[in-house]
């Protein structure tokens, strides 16, 4: 397909009031085309959390106009000479998350600072890249605004563009894009504490997993939890309406903070590794701290746009325990995501809704209503 039969036009945000469910269906500019880039006719887009909190600039100001959506899944129409170095063609299903781009060791001429030793780029640690690009909102290196998902087509380099296993229905692998891929990454590296140990559904063999907040992130670090044999999986949410479902997501207990009496004292001391997919700075973090084991770390997926979180010094030093967070994943563990999603057979719940109700959809994930993951479809799909 050539460039003037894709026409870009999506869910375009204007102003902060697009998060209320105003974002207006209308053409806008992708990046310029360099021979490294692909284009990506969209079938399948999940909504994540972050979507909603740039919308209303949550975290700073957003560079509005801009089209969100970070876990896109659609098929390449078009292809540079440069893109085939990737292994990626036109036909191939492919997905894209939340980093469109990363220095890679290249030297932009507009940046002057010398990256030809980029210290992540350069280790297979892509997402911590000094001068790595969102999906979303953000600039690229060598010019160009990133537009996303809720849209009929993206544009994007191919090395941040991932071959979606024949076993995995677009639908499923969507969310892993991003609310998959925030879990994999950190249960992969601290649940062996940095190290690559044995086969991916062996990884967490003898360790025991706690994880904070059942939605569209959380649900996930239940089934790759299981899928990787953590010994043992306890899921924490405030009330006990997803009791029934964290168990059948892979829990293997489950604690409703607000209503079940001792939990701090029950658990204390018993977890090697907690997720926290919370994204307030109102949970009982201390509390939290308190049910690891010595040397056991917690860490933080959400990110809050509502204050500064509080924590004791004291749990931590005491007992050794690490107080962490981590960020998306890098290419190589977007790669062995999906192979162990389609090796497992791991289906995410979601409910699929028509990207024509997108407006629709990120008011009612906001009230809750998802379970767990909503995804957009294109309604030529």
């Amino acid at each position: 397909m050539s460039s003037n039969e894709t026409k870009f036009e999506g869910w375009v945000a204007l102003d902060k009031n697009a998060a209320e469910g105003q974002m207006v269906w209308q053409t806008y500019e992708p990046k310029p085309w360099e021979e490294t880039d692909i284009d990506i006719k969209i079938t399948h887009c999940g909504v994540c959390g972050t979507d909603v909190h740039q919308l209303r600039s949550g975290w700073g100001q957003t560079a509005y106009p801009v089209v969100v959506g970070h876990e896109l899944v659609g098929i390449v129409v078009r292809a540079g000479k440069e893109a085939a170095k990737t292994g990626i063609q036109v036909g191939d299903r492919v997905g894209v998350g939340a980093q469109n781009d990363s220095c890679q060791c290249r030297k932009p001429p507009q940046i002057p600072t010398d990256h030809s030793d980029c210290s992540a780029c350069s280790t297979g640690n892509e997402v911590y890249c000094p001068n790595m690009t969102l999906t979303y909102g953000a600039q690229y290196l060598t010019g160009g605004k990133s537009m996303g998902g809720y849209a009929r087509y993206h544009r994007c380099p191919a090395a941040f563009a991932f071959l979606i296993p024949d076993e995995l229905a677009s639908e499923h692998a969507a969310p892993m894009m991003c609310a998959g891929l925030t879990v994999f990454s950190p249960l992969t590296y601290f649940g062996t504490f940095g190290k690559d140990q044995g086969p991916l559904d062996q990884r967490l063999e003898g360790v025991s997993v706690g994880v904070i907040g059942i939605g569209g992130v959380g649900h996930f670090a239940l089934l790759f939890a299981k899928a990787m044999n953590a010994k043992r999986v306890v899921a924490f949410s405030r009330r006990a309406e997803k009791r029934e479902d964290a168990l059948a997501l892979g829990a293997d207990e489950y604690v409703a903070t607000a209503e079940d009496q001792g939990w701090e004292t029950k658990y204390a001391s018993s977890l090697d590794l907690i997720l926290c997919a919370v994204s307030s700075s109102n949970m009982p973090l201390t509390d939290y701290i308190n049910l690891l084991k010595r040397d056991g770390t917690f860490c933080q997926l959400g990110l809050p746009d509502d204050g500064m979180f509080k924590v004791g010094a004291g749990p931590i030093a005491s007992q050794r325990r690490k107080l962490t967070g981590s960020f998306m994943g890098s290419p190589h563990e977007i790669r062995a995501m999906l192979q162990l999603a389609a090796d497992k057979g791991i289906k995410p719940w979601v409910e699929q809704r028509p990207m024509s109700e997108a407006n629709r959809a990120i008011v009612d994930m906001e009230l809750g209503k998802a379970k767990y993951r909503y995804v957009l479809v294109n309604d030529d799909v």
